[in-house]
């Protein structure tokens, strides 16, 4: 996984970008494949907002935070797209390939 952390009209230190980069580490556990997560971090006074866009392979998914300081919106941030990741992932998995009378040949 990529992530990739810019700032607008705010200077991103290493320790908001590592931080970042903890905090979203967990995501890459929902998907074998790598992915692509773009970060932004601004400052809408008097919340601190964070916003992120992941790629994935034929679907972008889109999240955003605030809150009243920079490293609280991005926790918010992390748990919304771990929700979000976990809603596709949902909605990627058959559930019509358990059993089922039409299948097995036996209508009653």
């Amino acid at each position: 996984m990529r992530i990739e952390t810019h700032g607008h009209q705010i200077e991103v230190t290493p320790a908001l970008r590592d931080y970042v980069d903890t905090k979203l580490q967990r995501l890459s556990r929902h998907f074998e494949r790598p992915f692509d997560v773009r970060t932004q971090l601004s400052l809408d006074k008097p919340h601190h907002k964070a916003e992120a866009t992941v790629a994935l392979p034929g679907r972008t998914l889109h999240a955003d935070a605030s809150a009243v300081d920079m490293y609280a919106a991005i926790d918010l941030l992390a748990d919304k797209l771990d929700r979000l990741l976990v809603k596709h992932k949902d909605r990627l998995v058959d559930h019509h390939r358990g059993e089922h009378p039409v299948r097995e040949g036996s209508f009653g």
